[in-house]
């Protein structure tokens, strides 16, 4: 009787209306509709609860609403980055190969908060992270800020990396009797079996989706981009034992060969994608295969790298493949394959991955493809467009807002004014507000 009773009592509640005081309305000078790829003026954004329930032209608030005056901006959904480390300690790479060794994984988790925090006042509300040193420290952040233990983006997260021994995804550059933590080897796989084996682990302790390395780095010692690493038939043996849970596979992937090896095992997105040819853009295309291509990275590398003397290896791999990358990202927007927004953050400060906008524009995208590749287009590469990407009712209420016209200058994008998540708002006028854990006196 208790149950039938709170079951009808919890329905009532249901019903009512909801007051103008738990309403938020949002004036929004301009609004850029992602979904139609035009701008629209002077609309009203109406939030209750975390979600957004109507988007009309602006005809005044309802009496008792809280109403957030962006009338003088340009309103958009939250950002999407589809390639960060959020999980590791640091802000950047060190000049030492195995900086990773040198912090625990309590300690590259406490780092993982302030990152996340950083990402999120940034306008990023939503990252995938492809893969911490430490396992399943970016499984411990994502729950952690499901349950509001801390703040920062929704994610989506691997829990490790998989790569073959030496590889892409492994510690590199240690004298042989030095051993590697077994978190740091945790995704390690000699073939095929080993493989399915790790992707079955990685899903039932968290993973929402699988990275694979199919090539080698530019950051890891020893490994060449251009090499492939793990087989097409390796590659092909996680895609079918993650689609038995409903989870797909990502695939770094610099080398041609590579590239190629991971579209036809069936990968969802291709990573970096630096020395991509004719031929595997056109196998991208025909199997509608996403490249995430961090554009932006190559130049914080050979700046800040070159000013900390970052290893010569790594710098000279960077050289070799950053005008290259930015080359087949033009033929791969001319040609239409599908593009989401990837940073690489970690590689440089978190915080920052709003800077990658205007090298997009700059090399073949429209400022809307640009800002959709960070909203609805990285929403459906996750398979959440139903829920982010886009302001339309239904949808959770992640809204930023910029200071002048986007359109005319994506790089308003590197300082957001006003960030929410889920309907709190976490920064306004360009400051973080108490929700972000600022408390103004």
């Amino acid at each position: 009787m208790r149950l039938i009773l709170a079951t009808l009592f919890a329905a009532m509640l249901a019903a009512l209306p909801v007051r103008a005081a738990d309403v938020t309305v949002i004036h929004a000078g301009k609004l850029i509709d992602v979904e139609k790829g035009q701008v629209l003026k002077d609309q009203m954004i109406t939030v209750e609860g975390d979600r957004i329930t109507a988007v009309a032209p602006w005809h005044g608030a309802p009496a008792g609403a809280k109403i957030l005056d962006w009338s003088s901006r340009t309103v958009l959904p939250g950002l999407m980055d589809m390639h960060t480390h959020i999980s590791d300690y640091g802000d950047s790479e060190s000049n030492n190969p195995l900086e990773p060794l040198m912090h625990s994984a309590a300690e590259s988790a406490l780092s993982g908060v302030k990152n996340a925090r950083n990402t999120l006042l940034a306008g990023f509300t939503t990252i995938r992270d492809v893969g911490p040193w430490h396992a399943f420290t970016d499984v411990a952040i994502k729950n952690a800020i499901n349950n509001g233990t801390i703040i920062g983006p929704r994610m989506s997260v691997v829990g490790a990396y998989i790569t073959v021994p030496g590889g892409a995804g492994a510690i590199t550059g240690q004298i042989p009797d030095v051993g590697i933590p077994a978190d740091m080897r945790f995704g390690v796989v000699r073939n095929a079996d080993e493989v399915r084996e790790k992707v079955r682990t990685l899903i039932q302790h968290g993973a929402t989706f699988i990275k694979t390395l199919a090539t080698g780095a530019v950051l890891t010692n020893g490994t060449e981009p251009g090499a492939p690493e793990l087989s097409e038939e390796e590659l092909h043996a996680a895609v079918v034992e993650a689609s038995h849970y409903g989870i797909y596979v990502a695939s770094h992937a610099h080398g041609a060969e590579g590239i190629k090896n991971a579209v036809r095992a069936g990968v969802r997105s291709i990573e970096h994608g630096s020395l991509i040819d004719d031929e595997g853009i056109a196998l991208m295309k025909k199997h509608g295969t996403w490249l995430v291509a961090d554009i932006y990275n190559g130049d914080y590398i050979g700046t800040v790298g070159r000013a900390e003397h970052w290893p010569e290896e790594q710098l000279r791999k960077n050289d070799e493949t950053t005008e290259a990358q930015r080359e087949g990202f033009r033929k791969a927007v001319k040609a239409g394959v599908k593009i989401a927004y990837g940073t690489d953050a970690g590689v440089y400060p978190h915080g920052l991955n709003g800077r990658q906008m205007a090298y997009m524009v700059k090399w073949g995208m429209t400022p809307m493809q640009a800002i959709r590749s960070a909203t609805l287009s990285a929403a459906e590469l996750l398979g959440w467009e139903k829920k982010v990407g886009s302001i339309a009712p239904g949808k959770y209420a992640d809204i930023i807002a910029v200071d002048g016209d986007l359109m005319k200058n994506v790089r308003l994008v590197e300082h957001v004014a006003a960030v929410m998540k889920g309907g709190v708002l976490y920064k306004e006028d360009g400051k973080p507000t108490i929700e972000a854990g600022i408390r103004h006196d």
